[in-house]
């Protein structure tokens, strides 16, 4: 595996820091507005790359184009069903949650997420004005 610290990874990684749980769409417009040379595949594959070795966190909600997270440690999120916008949930990770389930019919757990719905601070205000 390619783990030499390049230009374009070094770009891509500083993008996800920057920016607040982005897609690649939004990693690859910052990226490209720092360096135009850069293209779209090659953000991409180092998204991938980056994700892989752990270096940042990918981010799948159940709805919309999968995000990125400068956060690697176990955490979990909170989307706005109006405008996607992605935030850390204030919740300590649950450590154990095989013992939450119960009888899993032989089905092995290796990990759990957890995303919380709703509507952040400024949809709700949005839906009490009509």
């Amino acid at each position: 595996m390619n783990r030499r610290n390049t230009k374009q990874r070094q770009l891509v990684a500083e993008a996800v820091r920057a920016l607040d749980h982005p897609s690649a769409e939004e990693v690859y417009a910052a990226v490209s507005r720092a360096d135009s040379c850069i293209g779209k595949a090659t953000v991409y594959r180092n998204l991938n790359l980056l994700a892989e070795q752990g270096e940042i966190g990918r981010v799948c909600p159940g709805e919309g184009a999968e995000r990125y997270d400068c956060r690697t440690d176990k955490h979990y999120h909170m989307r706005c069903r109006a405008c996607g916008k992605i935030f850390d949930a204030p919740m300590a990770p649950l450590f154990s949650p095989v013992q939450l389930l119960g009888d899993t019919g032989g089905f092995m757990v290796e990990d759990h997420n957890i995303e919380f719905v709703g509507l952040c601070p400024g949809c709700y205000k949005k839906t009490t004005e009509d």
